[in-house]
């Protein structure tokens, strides 16, 4: 069996048609097909129904697919311990970051990583939260900054950030006036709140079930500056770290502490539990404790 013809048969699968395939490959379609029939002759199995318009596996394609992806991913290891071996500190880490998170850490991490390891190339991958550990758990990025806690099973967790929640609320909000808020000052409210696929979509939902009640949730957004310009139009309130204080310069809108009500937001660097580490990577992992422990 050729690794070229796993290739191109991995790729197929992943891009859902030969045609995506071919191009993504810079392979000719005849070629790619030609490639496949020769590994189905090679494992004397049939991989792809090809009764249908669609790319579909069959039962023998399905445990080709998933071997392939551990041995691509050995291969790719195999590339990463004779790079260390030779002593390049070249090349890129993909970072998982949520983009709440991302605005308001990556640059620091970034800039000072930059500065010992110029060679080295940070790439941000921004998706919400819940996705962040699937990310990692999948090798699809080298770590990841999450809300904690998180399965410490499946990950190596190095504390990271701990902050407090505030309440962001209109300036001429009656509330506005409090120099702190209850939570159950908030159940006649509008909430702005994440979309699901956030971590702090559930946090603050089950925050406010605990206080007693179900917020009404009347904007849901990605996007943390756009959270806080529906606040800044009197559109709702919301529920952020105070983090975002230094970042956002709406004079429309206030920032008061919660009153007797802890919610603390911590976030911890995560990686894949016995995985290979490249050196790149135990330096960014490095450079991260070394800014976290320089905070305290």
């Amino acid at each position: 069996m050729e690794l070229r013809d796993l290739k191109a048969f991995m790729a197929v699968v992943e891009h859902g048609s030969f045609t995506k395939a071919a191009s993504e490959s810079f392979v000719s379609q005849p070629s790619l097909s030609k490639s496949i029939k020769k590994l189905e002759e090679t494992l004397r199995v049939e991989l792809l129904n090809r009764s249908t318009r669609h790319v579909e596996l069959t039962d023998a394609g399905s445990i080709v697919y998933k071997q392939g992806q551990k041995i691509m991913g050995s291969v790719m290891e195999l590339h990463i311990l004779l790079d260390d071996l030779l002593n390049i500190q070249t090349g890129a880490i993909k970072l998982g970051i949520p983009p709440l998170i991302g605005t308001l850490f990556f640059p620091d991490i970034a800039r000072n990583f930059h500065m010992q390891y110029p060679k080295v190339r940070l790439e941000l991958v921004e998706r919400g939260a819940k996705m962040i550990g699937t990310l990692v758990e999948n090798g699809e990025v080298d770590i990841g900054i999450v809300v904690l806690p998180t399965d410490e099973r499946k990950f190596s967790v190095q504390p990271f950030v701990e902050d407090q929640f505030f309440v962001f609320i209109n300036d001429s909000h009656p509330l506005a006036l409090k120099k702190y808020i209850q939570l159950e000052d908030l159940k006649n409210e509008t909430f702005i709140i994440f979309t699901e696929e956030f971590t702090l979509h559930d946090y603050v939902i089950n925050t406010c079930n605990t206080a007693g009640f179900t917020p009404i949730i009347g904007y849901k957004s990605s996007q943390w500056d756009l959270i806080v310009e529906l606040v800044s139009s009197n559109l709702g309130i919301t529920l952020l770290p105070y983090s975002i204080a230094a970042k956002q310069t709406n004079n429309n809108v206030k920032i008061i502490p919660l009153k007797d009500f802890d919610m603390p937001w911590r976030l911890g660097v995560i990686t894949k539990k016995n995985t290979y580490q490249s050196f790149a990577l135990k330096q960014l992992l490095n450079s991260i404790s070394r800014e976290v422990a320089s905070k305290k």
